[in-house]
């Protein structure tokens, strides 16, 4: 059975960097992976928030957030 992951980002570049590496780096035959662009879904912030993100770019695998580098908090997303 697929992992679920699950990457947030805001389109920087940092998180443009970092949605390049999560994409090369997670096996597709063990992972179903989806790319969330916060920036142009707005309507994902909370759903983000609920699992944990607290800055993007982040990573959630499962259920646990995984935080890269320090892009933006989250509060930045909501204004």
């Amino acid at each position: 059975m697929k992992k679920t992951a699950t990457f947030y980002h805001a389109g920087c570049p940092v998180c443009v960097e970092a949605e390049r590496q999560v994409a090369d780096a997670l096996d597709p035959q063990r992972y179903d992976v989806e790319i969330v662009h916060l920036g142009e879904h707005a309507d994902r912030i909370a759903a983000a928030e609920e699992a944990g993100v607290k800055s993007v770019p982040a990573l959630v695998i499962d259920g646990a957030p995984f935080h890269i580098n320090f892009g933006a908090p989250m509060s930045a997303l909501k204004s």
